[in-house]
C-alpha cells in the first residue's frame, strides 16, 4: 500500500501520531547525543581528576572546569569550590549536588512513558473510526454484494492507525529502556566515585588537621 495514502486512512489521528513520532525522534537523539558524551568521556577524565586530587589539588579542580559538562564533574565541583569543609559538610555537599543532577540523568523520561502509553491507544482509536466509517456504508441484506468487499477494503485501512502507533510505542520503549539502564549506571558511579573522592579529601583533612 503506496505510504501516500496513509494520511487519509488514519484520519484525524494521523496527525496526532506523526507529531509523536517526530517528538520522540528529537528527544532520543538529544538523550543520545547526552549518553555517548558522558560514556565516552567521563569514566577516563574521572579517574584522571581523583589522580590529579592526590598531588594537586587545584590542577584536578582545574581539569574538572574543563569537563563541567558532565554530571559528575559539576558533582565534584560543588564539594571541591567549599572552602576547607568538614568531611560531613562534603559528603552533604557531594550528596546535595548528585540530587540536583537527577533531573538532568533523567531528561524526558516522562515524555518518553506517556508517548509510549499514548501511540498505541491513538492508533487503536483510529482504528475505531476506521471500523465505523466502513461498517456504516453496509447494508442490510447486502452480505456477500458489492459493499461487502468495500468493508473488507476499509477493514484493512483501518488496521493501519494501530500498526502505526504500535511502531511508535515500541521504538519509544527500546530507547526508553536504554536510557533507563544507563541512568542507573550513572548512579553507581556516581556513588562509586563520590566515595572515593571522600576518601582522598577525608585523608587530606585529616593529615592538615
Amino acid at each position: 500500500m503506496p505510504i501516500s495514502t496513509f494520511p487519509s486512512l488514519g484520519g484525524i489521528v494521523y496527525l496526532p501520531l506523526l507529531a509523536l513520532s517526530m517528538l520522540a525522534f528529537s528527544l532520543i537523539f538529544e538523550r543520545l547525543v547526552f549518553w555517548l558524551r558522558v560514556i565516552k568521556r567521563q569514566n577516563l577524565t574521572i579517574r584522571e581528576v581523583l589522580k590529579l586530587y592526590q598531588k594537586d589539588s587545584s590542577a584536578a579542580f582545574r581539569k574538572l572546569e574543563q569537563n563541567s559538562d558532565l554530571p559528575i564533574a559539576r558533582i565534584f565541583l560543588a564539594a571541591l569550590s567549599l572552602r576547607q569543609p568538614t568531611p560531613e559538610k562534603f559528603r552533604l555537599a557531594l550528596e546535595t549536588a548528585a540530587q540536583a543532577e537527577l533531573p538532568v540523568l533523567r531528561r524526558f523520561s516522562t515524555v518518553f512513558e506517556t508517548i509510549i502509553s499514548i501511540a498505541p491507544l491513538l492508533g487503536l482509536l483510529g482504528t475505531i473510526l476506521g471500523l465505523v466509517e466502513s461498517f456504516s456504508g453496509l447494508m442490510i441484506g447486502d452480505i456477500g454484494g458489492s459493499d461487502t468487499l468495500t468493508v473488507t477494503t476499509g477493514l484493512s485501512d483501518a488496521l493501519i492507525t494501530t500498526v502505526a502507533g504500535l511502531c511508535v510505542a515500541i521504538f519509544t520503549l527500546l530507547f526508553a529502556n536504554t536510557f533507563r539502564g544507563l541512568y542507573r549506571r550513572q548512579l553507581a558511579a556516581i556513588q562509586e566515585y563520590g566515595g572515593q573522592l571522600e576518601l582522598l579529601y577525608l585523608n587530606y583533612y585529616q593529615s592538615e588537621g
